[in-house]
C-alpha cells in the first residue's frame, strides 16, 4: 500500500473519530416522591453544594433557579440553568463554547461533566433520608 494511500486512510479514520464525539444533549428531570418532599432551601443547598465540588460556579441565584458554568482548562465553557422544587429538579442545557453545539447535539464531555453533577445531586438527596424516583423522559 502507497504511503500517499496510507495516509489518507487514516486521515479518514480519525476524522470518522472526531465526528462520533458529538452527541445529543443531556438534560435531566428528576422528581422526589410526596413523603419525601425537602424545603426549596435544602434543594437550594444540595445543588450549589454539587455544583462547588465539580468545579461548576454559580452565576446566579433566584427563587427556584440557579444558573451555573463551568470553565475547563480555560478553553471549554458550559452554562446549565437548575430550576427546582420541593419535590423536583431539572438540569438544562444554556450556552456553552468550543463543545461544537450544533442542531442539539454537543461534545460527549459537556454530557458527562452534567451526568456527575446529577449523579452527586442524587446522591446528596439520598444521603439526606430521600427518595430519588429515576430520570423521566422530558
Amino acid at each position: 500500500m502507497s504511503s500517499l494511500l496510507r495516509a489518507t486512510l487514516i486521515t479518514l479514520a480519525l476524522l470518522t473519530t472526531a465526528g462520533c464525539t458529538s452527541k445529543p444533549i443531556l438534560n435531566t428531570q428528576h422528581e422526589l416522591p410526596v413523603a419525601n418532599q425537602v424545603s426549596e432551601e435544602k434543594m437550594k443547598t444540595v445543588i450549589i453544594n454539587a455544583l462547588q465540588k465539580r468545579e461548576w460556579t454559580v452565576q446566579r441565584l433566584s427563587p427556584q433557579l440557579v444558573q451555573a458554568e463551568i470553565n475547563v482548562r480555560n478553553q471549554y465553557y458550559a452554562a446549565i440553568d437548575i430550576r427546582y422544587t420541593r419535590n423536583s429538579y431539572t438540569i438544562t442545557y444554556r450556552d456553552s463554547r468550543d463543545l461544537g453545539y450544533k442542531d442539539g447535539k454537543i461534545h460527549r464531555n459537556y454530557n458527562r461533566w452534567v451526568s456527575m453533577l446529577d449523579r452527586d445531586i442524587m446522591a446528596a438527596l439520598r444521603a439526606n433520608g430521600m427518595t430519588v424516583a429515576e430520570p423521566a423522559t422530558p
